[in-house]
């Protein structure tokens, strides 16, 4: 069984600086579970324009305000949604206020690696 607490991670190799934001991360490739478990935080006033062709990920947002686009589509985020971007879907997220996200990445993720923004934020890759 594996247990870990927030403040096990965060002055570890765990709580990565991703680009707008700490991910602190319970469950990651090397704990050899099929997925990847996150504590998030998305920074006030920023703006990420993600998507995972790795991945597959569902984020449970626990604080916060912001907004997701995707597909021409504004969805509010706040405390109780839940989105997974199932199809490996360009979304931007936008944090109004500090949003934290509990998220679940299949495959896990590696531990260490951040996101890889360009330069005209029309993509990131991930990990």
């Amino acid at each position: 069984m594996i247990i870990r607490k927030l403040s096990d991670i965060e002055k570890t190799k765990r709580n990565v600086h991703w680009g707008n934001g700490q991910s602190r991360r319970f469950l990651i490739e090397e704990d050899g579970m099929p997925f990847s478990l996150t504590d998030t935080i998305v920074k006030a006033g920023t703006e990420s324009f993600l998507q995972y062709p790795n991945h597959i990920e569902a984020c449970y947002c626990i604080a916060g305000e912001g907004e997701l686009e995707y597909e021409g589509k504004i969805i509010e985020l706040s405390p109780g949604t839940m989105y997974a971007p199932n199809k490996h879907d360009k979304h931007c997220l936008r944090a109004k206020t500090d949003v934290r996200l509990i998220c679940i990445f299949s495959p896990p993720l590696k531990g260490h690696k951040k996101h890889e923004f360009s330069s005209d934020n029309d993509e990131v890759s991930l990990y």
